[in-house]
């Protein structure tokens, strides 16, 4: 798979997450955030079997958010499950659990940050760096750095990121 398809499917699976959490979570329109998760699934599942850079952010992303309590919809158990089935389908790559536990630690400490440091601190640089969820984005950039990624995935996360918010602004627009 090239680098184009999976910044793609990256950029797939921030817009749809955001949007579904947000249509879930705002609107409460349990069907179209269902739909729109299976949507979420599909893209992080297919780049989770082809790059295993990415087997390492979604699987991280997916078990920090279980860890913090965050999958807390229907639509979240539907995703979840289109993704764990195409894992499931065609296998992924083959990890390191220690690579696996730093990217897990980064995205619960993303999760619980958001949740908790940013509302709780007057400290600006905190709100940002929690609002934000950088500790995902830092780790990234340094084992892309010390080679253990490529540093095109560390690019396709941003792809992600940049997705996930402009999909919020999408959100507010047309609400």
């Amino acid at each position: 798979m090239s680098y184009i398809s999976l910044a793609i499917l990256f950029m797939l699976s921030g817009f749809f997450m955001k949007y579904s959490d947000d249509l879930f979570d705002v609107r409460h329109e349990i069907r179209l955030a269902s739909l729109i998760g299976v949507l979420c699934g599909v893209a992080s599942g297919f780049a989770t079997v082809y790059s295993i850079d990415a087997a390492y952010i979604f699987i991280a992303i997916l078990i920090g958010n279980l860890l913090a309590l965050k999958v807390d919809g229907i639509h979240h158990v539907i995703t979840l499950i289109v993704f764990v089935l195409i894992c499931l389908i065609f296998g992924i790559p083959e990890l390191s659990l220690v690579i696996l536990l730093i990217c897990i630690l980064a995205a619960l400490s993303d999760e619980v940050g958001h949740e908790l440091i940013s509302k709780a601190t007057e400290n600006k640089f905190l709100n940002l760096f929690f609002e934000y969820r950088f500790v995902m984005k830092v780790v990234i950039l340094l084992l892309a750095i010390s080679g253990i990624f490529n540093i095109w995935i560390f690019v396709c996360f941003i792809l992600f990121e940049i997705s996930y918010e402009v999909a919020g602004i999408v959100f507010e627009k047309l609400n």
